[in-house]
C-alpha cells in the first residue's frame, strides 16, 4: 500500500464559505486553487488514483490557510465545516481515504484546542495541519503551546505546511513575488524557519512526544545540515550564545532530527537521498501534495513515486517511506 500523508482537498461548501467571507486584500491563492477542479471534483481525482496500485491518501485542507482569508470570527465555522466534509469523505469513500489531518482555528487558540479534541475523539483524525505563520505570527508564540501539550499528550503529528502569498514581495518597492520565486524557493524557506523557532524556542524539548511532518522533505534544511552545526558553534565561541534566548539540553541538530519530511520534491531523488541522509528511514514519510501540479494530480503523484523507486535504498527502507512510517506515525486501523 502507498499512504500518501499529504494530499490536499477544498470540499466544495467551505470553498464557497472561503469565497463568501474572504476579506478584501486577503490571499490571492484562493483564486489559484479555485482552478485545481480536482480539490473537490473526486470522479476526476478517482479517476487519477486508479492508474496507481494500493494508493491510499490522508487528506488535510489546501492553501490557502483559512485565517489568511477570513476574520478570526468566521475562521471557527469554516474549520468545522471543513473537518465536517473531511469526514464524510473518509466515512463515504473508505478504500480511497484512511485519515486526514484536521484545519484548525489557529487565530482563535481556544476554539484550536476545542476542535483539536473534537476532531481527535469525535471524527477519529489522525492528526492536525497548521501553516509556518499563523496570519503572521511565529509558531513559537506562548499562546501556540497549549496546542502543543495537547498533541504531544496525543501522541498524534502535526502536519506543517509553508505559507507565504504571492503579493507579498521580495524586494522592497516591488508589489508582489516575481518569477515563482514564492512558490519555488520562498515556501521551503518558510517551512524551514518554522523547523528554527520551534527548536530554538525549546518546543521540541518540552514536548518529547510531540511530531511535526514537514512538507517538501524538510524545505532546505537537510542540504544545509552541517551548516547548522557549524553556525550554531560558532556563536556559541565567538558570541558566546547570544543569538538564543534559550540554552537547550542537547545540540540543536538532534532536535532538528526529531523532525519527519515527507516525498514532495516534485519528483526529484536526489533531494529525496538528501532528505533520506537527514532523516534516515524511520522518518521519512509518503506524500505527494496531490493535486497540486499542472496536470491535476497526476504529475506529482506519479513523479513522486518513481523517485521513491529509484532511490539508492533497500527495499525495506522504501516500503517504511511507502506505508509502514505513516502506519505507525497516524496508528492507522488498516
Amino acid at each position: 500500500m502507498k499512504i500518501d500523508i499529504f494530499a490536499h482537498v477544498l470540499p466544495r461548501k467551505c470553498l464557497d464559505a472561503l469565497e463568501r467571507k474572504k476579506l478584501p486584500g486577503r490571499s490571492s491563492i484562493l483564486d489559484d486553487v479555485k482552478a485545481v477542479p480536482t480539490l473537490y471534483d473526486l470522479d476526476m481525482r478517482f479517476r487519477i488514483m486508479d492508474k496507481f496500485d494500493d494508493l491510499v491518501q490522508v487528506i488535510s485542507l489546501s492553501l490557502p490557510s483559512i485565517e489568511s482569508v477570513v476574520g478570526p470570527e468566521d475562521t471557527v465555522e469554516i474549520a468545522k465545516m471543513a473537518n465536517d466534509e473531511m469526514a464524510e469523505l473518509i466515512a463515504k469513500y473508505p478504500d480511497r481515504f484512511v485519515g486526514a489531518a484536521a484545519c484548525l482555528p489557529m487565530t482563535n487558540v481556544d476554539a484550536a484546542l476545542s476542535e483539536t479534541d473534537r476532531v481527535i475523539n469525535d471524527l477519529k483524525f489522525r492528526g492536525v495541519e497548521i501553516f509556518s505563520d499563523i496570519d503572521g505570527e511565529p509558531l513559537d508564540l506562548p499562546k501556540f503551546r497549549p496546542l502543543y501539550e495537547k498533541m504531544s499528550g496525543y501522541n498524534l503529528p502535526i502536519l506543517l505546511h509553508p505559507i507565504k502569498p504571492f503579493n507579498m514581495p521580495d524586494y522592497i518597492g516591488e508589489d508582489r513575488s516575481k518569477y515563482l520565486a514564492c512558490s519555488v524557493f520562498a515556501w521551503p524557506y518558510q517551512t524551514t524557519l518554522a523547523m528554527n523557532r520551534l527548536v530554538y524556542s525549546g518546543i521540541l524539548e518540552d514536548y518529547p512526544n510531540l511530531t511535526f511532518v514537514t512538507h517538501h522533505c524538510g524545505g532546505i534544511l537537510p542540504f544545509l545540515d552541517g551548516r547548522v552545526q557549524a553556525l550554531f558553534d560558532c556563536n556559541q565561541v565567538v558570541h558566546k550564545g547570544a543569538a538564543f534566548d534559550r540554552i537547550l539540553r542537547r545540540s540543536p541538530i538532534e532536535y532538528f532530527h526529531k523532525f519527519y519530511g515527507d516525498t514532495v520534491t516534485c519528483g526529484s531523488t536526489p533531494a529525496l537521498m538528501c532528505g533520506y541522509s537527514f532523516f534516515g528511514a524511520e522518518n521519512i514519510v509518503f506524500g505527494t501534495d496531490m493535486p497540486i501540479d499542472s496536470q491535476l494530480g497526476l504529475r506529482q503523484t506519479r513523479d513522486t513515486i518513481y523517485a521513491i523507486e529509484r532511490m539508492d535504498i533497500s527495499e525495506d527502507d522504501k516500503m517504511k517511506i511507502f506505508e509502514g512510517n505513516a502506519r505507525r506515525l497516524l496508528r492507522l486501523p488498516i
